[in-house]
């Protein structure tokens, strides 16, 4: 049963900036803190309103989700703002997640390519799906073995909701403190989802170059 949504966003550092230019911000987040606004009034503190505050053009691209920290980029006007969305849709970035997954994940590197379906009775949470569901890829490689947890290189191929979560999931290793997929010791091991967007390359929209950025992982 995933864990009650209770929003109490970090505050402290309120905002993060790696980078910033005419075309795009690049902004860390924070583990808590939803990236777009929620419906409730309670849930407008997020990550783009707290961008906005300081940049009004900045508009959201792509999102992560509220328990993930790391990485994201924001368009500073229309044009990148299509240039970005562009690159996401054509799959022309590329990313890289740390994660710390229960239990020893055996072999070294490998792909789950499942495909992802809504868990309607259970949304927000997702499912493998190889009926109906749409295709996912992903490739992960070990980076370190713990006592009861395994360090993991990410690297989603597609964007599919909680893909990472549901395709650790499916290798009987839940990411540690997933409070939508682990349960028992997994659950319990951390304080926040150990998934974190550790790095993200795209083409600049001002002249296509490829650039990355990068935010170190905080567990």
């Amino acid at each position: 049963m995933a864990t009650p949504f209770l929003y109490r966003p970090p505050s402290d550092p309120w905002l993060t900036v790696l980078h910033a230019d005419g075309d795009i911000l690049v902004l860390a987040k924070q583990s808590g803190l939803l990236c777009v606004a929620g419906k409730p009034a309670e849930h407008g503190d997020c990550l783009e309103s707290r961008a906005r505050a300081k940049y009004p053009n900045a508009r959201i691209v792509h999102r992560l989700d509220r328990e993930t920290s790391g990485v994201v980029v924001m368009a500073m006007n229309a044009k990148a703002h299509r240039h970005l969305g562009l690159q996401f849709e054509r799959r022309k970035t590329s990313k890289r997640y740390i994660a710390r997954v229960w239990g020893d994940v055996r072999g070294e590197a490998g792909a789950i390519d499942l495909p992802l379906s809504c868990d309607w009775p259970n949304r927000p949470k997702q499912m493998v799906d190889k009926e109906n569901g749409r295709p996912a890829l992903t490739h992960w490689e070990v980076i370190r073995r713990e006592e009861s947890a395994t360090r993991l290189a990410l690297v989603p191929i597609t964007g599919r909701s909680h893909q990472l979560r549901v395709h650790m999931l499916s290798l009987g290793h839940p990411i540690v403190g997933d409070g939508f997929y682990a349960t028992g010791p997994a659950l319990a091991a951390a304080d926040r989802l150990q998934l974190h967007a550790e790095s993200l390359t795209l083409h600049h929209p001002s002249d296509g170059g490829l650039i990355t950025f990068s935010d170190p992982c905080p567990f």
